[in-house]
């Protein structure tokens, strides 16, 4: 069900037509590209100390996977009640299958740049597949649960669907993927330290750099975050679907 429930959201999202399912790569990929070029121009090769485009890259990639996750379920009640005419098929498939697409789609996003950018040696190659590949299903999971809150909270309240986009722009200092923790003062590091997405963030880049990088991070405080909003935003989108229009 799950399956086929990906194939059908690629297909009303994109179409048969040109690349179709393609584009759910594309479109990050250009965000991200776009900003390496820009981010390039204004710092230079190094930030920091840490080389731009490997930074740009593991900073927007997370950050693309963080932002459409949310964007990409908020409606997912209102839009795929007419799914539900099918009987085999559940709320809880289309929330599933829609984080499936994202998270998937992202990474595979983030490998369609990197291995070319590797190959030229533009950038260094992955230190710890093992820690970055963790990181990145900590940040879905964490990613995931966060939206189902928010998807059940946009159904009961038209109120709180309209202030969801300007919360998420003013939690980006908590993401992460702009800056390492190292960078920050200590008193700032003790802050933005309790973010499980910064958390996530920096153990993508130890995965990425490694060593020769400072990274802080705790993948146990991350898991555990990510467990609680999973159980919470599953109580919610329990009560919510109750409250299902048909179509």
């Amino acid at each position: 069900m799950i399956n086929a429930l990906l194939i059908r959201e690629l297909m009303a999202r994109f179409g048969h037509h040109n690349i179709g399912f393609m584009w759910q790569i594309i479109e990050p990929l250009m965000l991200t590209l776009g900003v390496m070029i820009s981010w390039s121009f204004i710092y230079g090769d190094r930030n920091h100390g840490v080389r731009v485009i490997p930074l740009v890259l593991t900073g927007y990639t997370f950050l693309t996977l963080w932002r459409h996750m949310i964007a990409r379920l908020t409606h997912t009640f209102r839009h795929g009640s007419g799914l539900l005419f099918h009987r085999d098929v559940r709320p809880a498939d289309i929330l599933v299958a829609r984080g499936l697409l994202e998270s998937i789609g992202t990474l595979i996003s983030f490998f369609v740049a990197y291995i070319p950018l590797s190959l030229l040696d533009v950038i260094e190659p992955v230190d710890d597949y093992l820690v970055l590949l963790g990181a990145w299903t900590l940040m879905a999971f964490f990613s995931f649960g966060v939206a189902l809150v928010i998807t059940a909270l946009a159904h009961f309240s038209d109120a709180f669907e309209r202030i969801v986009q300007p919360i998420m722009y003013l939690i980006l200092p908590l993401t992460g993927v702009f800056y390492m923790v190292y960078w920050l003062p200590p008193a700032a590091q003790s802050i933005v330290n309790w973010s499980p997405l910064v958390n996530a963030s920096e153990m993508f880049r130890a995965g990425y750099f490694g060593s020769g990088l400072p990274t802080t991070w705790n993948a146990a405080y991350v898991l555990l975050c990510a467990i609680a909003v999973n159980a919470v935003g599953w109580v919610l989108a329990l009560k919510a679907q109750q409250h299902i229009e048909l179509e």
